[in-house]
């Protein structure tokens, strides 16, 4: 008897000491579970982050894209002119550029020389012109910087050195005059070097002439 008594001693013993044993390994499974599942929602954090961050970045490369796209429309609405209107066409430069549908064909024919970007950065400042809303007027300066300012752009516009300087300044705060100096240059630009060409064209003498059998037809 007293030997079966030992016997059963030992055993309880042995269980009593495998069962704090037994606890402990399950703290350590619930720890390691505790600390996946932290790991797992400090992921999911990230993740959700980064979601927010590209949606952010995907908004504002939309919005750059409809802006250009308003900025440079294919052609601006206008009536068919009249004989008058073409025939003034003749007298000076400001009486073509001064009405869309003069804008319409000398941009055609600046799109057959490939130096359409003149005409589309005399436009774009224009628009700019006429924005007030100040967060508009730095993001379309922006925009026209990198379309027609910047040295990496393939619709640079040709302008000195010194009004590039200008323009570098007035970017630190942009406003509707931000490109005045460089409007003014390419308006030149087009006067003197395009506009005699132009006129010589045959996109205007057909114009012309198709307006003249309407008339003389009416």
């Amino acid at each position: 008897m007293g030997s079966e008594r030992m016997e059963m001693r030992k055993r309880q013993m042995s269980v009593a000491q495998e069962t704090p044993s037994s606890t402990q390994a399950q703290h350590g499974i619930g720890n390691r579970a505790s600390n996946a599942c932290c790991f797992c929602w400090c992921c999911c954090c990230s993740c959700s982050c980064l979601t927010v961050r590209n949606q952010d970045e995907e908004r504002a490369r939309r919005t750059s894209h409809e802006l250009r796209a308003e900025s440079i429309p294919n052609c601006e609405e206008s009536p068919t002119p009249t004989l008058e209107e073409v025939n003034a066409w003749a007298q000076s430069f400001d009486k073509l550029m001064i009405t869309p549908a003069g804008r319409n064909a000398f941009r055609e024919f600046l799109r057959t020389e490939f130096s359409e970007e003149n005409m589309l950065f005399w436009m774009a400042c224009e628009e700019l012109k006429q924005e007030s809303n100040k967060s508009v007027i730095e993001e379309k300066a922006r925009l026209i910087y990198e379309d027609y300012i910047s040295i990496l752009s393939p619709k640079e516009v040709s302008l000195d050195s010194r009004v590039r300087e200008v323009i570098n300044r007035n970017m630190l705060e942009p406003s509707q005059h931000t490109f005045d100096d460089a409007q003014l240059q390419i308006y030149t630009l087009m006067h003197r070097d395009s506009y005699p060409r132009f006129m010589n064209s045959a996109i205007y003498k057909d114009l012309l002439q198709s307006l003249s059998e309407k008339s003389i037809n009416a």
